[in-house]
C-alpha cells in the first residue's frame, strides 16, 4: 500500500483494536499479473456479466492503486464474504472508517452508482476531508466527483 494509507490504515486498526475490534487485511495491493488472474479465474467461474459485477478488469482496480484494502476481522471468519456485513468488524468499519480517511467504497444500495454489487470489506482511503464528507453526506466517491458511470458498467444493465 501506499505509505498514506498503509499509516492510516495502521492508526484506524489501533483505534479499533482499544474498542475491542480485531481487524486484519485480507487482500491490499495486487500487481496487475495478480489481477488478470482473479478476474480471469472469476470469469471462468461465474461468467463475464457476473465477474463484472464485483471484480474489477486489469487495470481498473483500485487494488493496483494502492489505496484500497479488503478487511476482515482478525479470526479470518466471513473474509470477503457477504456475511462479513453481519461482523461487530464490518459495523466499526462503517462507523469509524472515515475518521481515518477510508470510505467503505462500494455501500449497499448504491450498486446503481458505483458499478459493484456492495462490499462492506472493501476500504479505499481517500484522505479525511474527502472521507468525511462522504460519509456525512452519505454519498459514493462517484457522487462526490460528480462522476457518471457508462450504462454499460451499471450492474443489473449488462
Amino acid at each position: 500500500m501506499r505509505k498514506v494509507a498503509a499509516v492510516a490504515l495502521e492508526k484506524m486498526f489501533s483505534a479499533a483494536e482499544k474498542d475491542g475490534i480485531y481487524l486484519a487485511g485480507a487482500s491490499g495491493y495486487r500487481s496487475q499479473e495478480t489481477q488478470v488472474s482473479l478476474y480471469n479465474n472469476y470469469v471462468n467461474i461465474d461468467g463475464k456479466n457476473l465477474a463484472d459485477r464485483y471484480s474489477a478488469r486489469p487495470g481498473h482496480s483500485e487494488h493496483q492503486t494502492g489505496l484500497a484494502i479488503d478487511v476482515s476481522g482478525a479470526s479470518g471468519e466471513c473474509a470477503i464474504e457477504d456475511c462479513f456485513a453481519g461482523t461487530a468488524e464490518a459495523k466499526w468499519l462503517a462507523n469509524h472508517a472515515h475518521e481515518y480517511g477510508y470510505i467503505i467504497r462500494y455501500p449497499k444500495g448504491k450498486e446503481n452508482l458505483t458499478g459493484y454489487i456492495y462490499e462492506p470489506w472493501h476500504i479505499r482511503y481517500v484522505g479525511e476531508d474527502v472521507s468525511k464528507e462522504i460519509y456525512y453526506r452519505d454519498i459514493t466517491l462517484e457522487e462526490y466527483f460528480n462522476v457518471a458511470i457508462p450504462v454499460d458498467q451499471v450492474v443489473g444493465k449488462r
